[in-house]
């Protein structure tokens, strides 16, 4: 798979650290109770198909991205900045 960093250029994934999924999680409250707790630090939804995911250039420049991939297929589908998605709230 190759990923387009906008700041470096088109690289291979092994660059590239994966974080997960671009989403927010909600954090249980600190009494919501031993399931509620093990839920959120353990399972994470694993779709087939287009995700957004939280990516490192960890051997590049250094910098955050949020790229649209599909992992059925490998196709990466879009890459931005990781600040320009927050700014614009994507």
């Amino acid at each position: 798979m190759r990923i387009t960093c906008p700041l470096c250029g088109e690289r291979d994934r092994r660059e590239f650290y994966y974080q997960g999924a671009a989403v927010a999680l909600t954090r249980p409250e600190p009494e919501a109770g031993e399931a509620a707790w093990d839920d959120y630090i353990h399972n994470r939804e694993n779709p087939c198909g287009v995700t957004r995911d939280l990516w490192h250039h960890e051997m590049g420049c250094g910098a955050w991205l949020v790229v649209m991939r599909n992992t059925a297929t490998h196709e990466v589908l879009e890459v931005e900045l990781a600040t320009d998605a927050k700014r614009t709230g994507a």
